[in-house]
């Protein structure tokens, strides 16, 4: 037997049993959701919820049937090391393990292929590609990333990234915000306030995480709008550093609201200011992350 059908055996057998140690493929937890889009449990769910379990966001490779669960497994093997750097990957024992047609595995591998997580070349097969060549940027990576061994510094990294995109983001947008798109912002920001009067934090999650990529998609930077996936993404990622965004409360929505009033007045200081107070991490939080570091 390959060392591939192996893994992926002991991995299903993991799940099978319910029992999950380490080195195995489900060693992490995913956040409890509704999945209203997943299609019927395929043969390799092995009966229960944790191995194709996601977090909230839903990424681009789910919703596909056998297609996108498959790139959603083998992602979540090469990114928490399961399948390490040039392991081979051998479309028949994919196929064969997870029960699925050669169109199936071929169109999946494609898809890890264009994220960087795989290469294909004639003669050598496909085989599973060094991190320093993964997309890191790519919302799905980030996810897998997030709720694996590399949870911390994803993490860390996420926050550090949008406190250098989201203020200069605000800043832009001042000189660049169209009406209707700050009234949309301003509807979000109503629409947090009344969730978090509910105790929704699902439509709260949503409404802020539309608030932040409407704000960067408006400032009239074609490269930062590209950013806007990133963004989205670092706020469904639960269990980091907890900042105004990830603590619902008057203050937080208090300094949305300002956010989107210097966006009226055009005053891109005052904007930039109330992003960096919203994105300052809470001291008493462990693991605290600083505004980007000195070098």
């Amino acid at each position: 037997m390959s060392t591939l059908a192996h893994t992926m055996m002991t991995a299903a057998r993991s799940s099978d049993s319910g029992l999950v140690g380490p080195g195995e493929l489900d060693r992490y937890p995913y956040a409890e959701a509704p999945l209203p889009d997943r299609v019927g449990a395929p043969a390799w769910d092995g009966g229960e919820p944790e191995l194709g379990r996601v977090g909230r966001r839903a990424t681009g490779s789910r919703g596909r049937g056998l297609h996108g669960q498959l790139v959603q497994q083998l992602g979540q093997m090469i990114v928490s090391g399961d399948l390490g750097a040039d392991r081979p990957l051998v479309p028949e024992e994919i196929g064969q393990r997870f029960e699925v047609s050669r169109t199936v595995v071929r169109e999946s591998l494609r898809v890890l292929e264009a994220k960087g997580l795989v290469s294909a070349r004639p003669n050598v097969g496909t085989r599973v590609r060094p991190v320093s060549d993964w997309n890191l940027l790519d919302p799905d990576i980030i996810e897998w990333r997030a709720f694996g061994p590399q949870r911390d510094d994803q993490r860390r990294e996420l926050s550090e990234l949008r406190w250098t995109i989201e203020p200069l983001a605000a800043r832009l947008a001042a000189g660049h915000g169209r009406e209707e798109v700050q009234q949309r912002l301003a509807d979000m920001v109503e629409i947090m306030s009344h969730a978090m009067a509910q105790g929704d934090a699902l439509t709260f999650s949503r409404a802020d995480t539309e608030f932040h990529a409407l704000l960067i998609q408006i400032a009239g930077n074609r490269m930062l709008e590209h950013l806007s996936g990133i963004v989205s993404a670092a706020l469904q990622v639960s269990g980091g550093p907890v900042t105004g965004c990830d603590r619902p409360n008057e203050t937080s929505l208090a300094l949305h609201a300002r956010i989107v009033d210097a966006l009226g007045t055009g005053d891109g200081t005052a904007a930039e200011t109330a992003m960096r107070q919203l994105l300052t991490v809470h001291p008493e939080v462990e693991r605290v992350v600083p505004a980007p570091r000195e070098h």
